[in-house]
């Protein structure tokens, strides 16, 4: 069947990615108190000025940036998960603070978990671990050289990648991380957990999106809905593997994934609600509900269908291969008589 898998509106209205805004009152370091952002004349604002340069130039297709009318010691950014990882098409939002002694020493920054940890390296409480930013063991923050771009896509590249869970250090020997070797299984379950918790992430934002970005939580949901509803489903039939599902590609099973109970439940639950909430921004998901499922048991009976056919052909060869013993022993058998 064929299911269109885009916003049938199209793609949304462009959202700048570099911006200025005035509104800074969500933000983490709001009452933080950097006496320097009304002097033009000093290395402070000099260096301000030359990463939103640096931003407004350069920035990935992926990360969108707001900067403060009143407040240039505060930056916001969000990062869209990347294809090919458990975050894919998820939102992930940083709060940055630029302290008096900026660049001397690097900013501030913090997560936007909503209690979550979806990273090693990102806690539930909202600190981040990355050596850039002086936080871990590592290349750490270079005066007058490290940006607060290399911040973002360090972030995006290492952190949110496609297998979160070897960010995760056992332990440390001389302030070195020794670094866990494990089972893939291990791999798959926490990529599993992660994707239920960026699903419980996407909730939290269409409930309660940042300042300065409504519009964007909006747009962005509206236009990956359903990408986002397929893979929830594909995941959760084991079709594909968490994290392996490409951007709104049709969906060809040949051989199943596990899929543990407790991924199960949780996706069972968070999905409905999601689903819910997508309607909410674009009504005609409803009729894609249906659609949905009937792309599931399509591919569900295809791949009982490749199932039956690889046991009919694998009993067949078992079976010539049986015949050739059998005629090879009585050959052995004659030629001893």
């Amino acid at each position: 069947m064929d299911l269109s898998l885009q916003n049938p509106n199209g793609i949304s209205k462009k959202f700048p990615q570099f911006d200025t805004v005035t509104d800074a009152s969500d933000h983490f370091y709001f009452k933080s108190n950097n006496t320097l952002i009304t002097s033009t004349n000093t290395p402070f604002y000099r260096a301000i000025m030359k990463e939103w340069k640096i931003l407004d130039k350069n920035l990935p297709h992926s990360i969108y940036v707001r900067i403060y009318e009143n407040r240039i010691d505060l930056l916001r950014a969000v990062i869209v998960g990347a294809s090919g990882t458990p975050y894919h098409d998820g939102l992930f939002f940083f709060d940055f603070f630029f302290p008096a002694e900026y660049p001397n020493k690097p900013p501030l920054v913090r997560y936007k978990s909503f209690g979550f940890r979806i990273n090693p390296n990102l806690y539930a409480t909202g600190k981040i671990c990355l050596s850039i930013l002086n936080t871990w063991s590592g290349p750490s923050w270079q005066p007058n050289v490290s940006t607060v771009l290399q911040v973002l896509v360090s972030i995006q590249g290492l952190v949110l990648n496609e297998d979160p869970y070897y960010n995760e250090p056992l332990i440390l020997i001389n302030n070195e991380p020794i670094w866990i070797t494990s089972y893939d299984y291990k791999s798959k379950k926490y990529s599993d957990n992660v994707f239920a918790l960026s699903c419980q992430t996407m909730i939290q934002l269409l409930q309660r999106p940042p300042l300065n970005f409504e519009e964007f939580v909006v747009e962005h949901f509206r236009d990956c809905g359903r990408c986002i509803l397929t893979a929830c489903k594909a995941y959760m039939n084991g079709y594909v593997r968490v994290g392996k599902y490409q951007d709104c590609e049709s969906l060809v099973c040949d051989r199943k994934v596990k899929v543990s109970k407790t991924f199960l439940s949780l996706m069972t639950q968070k999905y409905s609600i999601l689903f819910n909430l997508f309607v909410k921004n674009d009504p005609s998901l409803n009729d894609f509900r249906v659609q949905l499922n009937e792309l599931m048991e399509k591919t569900e009976r295809e791949y009982v269908e490749k199932a039956k056919l690889k046991e009919k052909k694998l009993m067949s060869r078992f079976s010539g291969i049986v015949k050739k013993l059998f005629v090879l022993s009585k050959c052995v058998k004659g030629n001893a008589d």
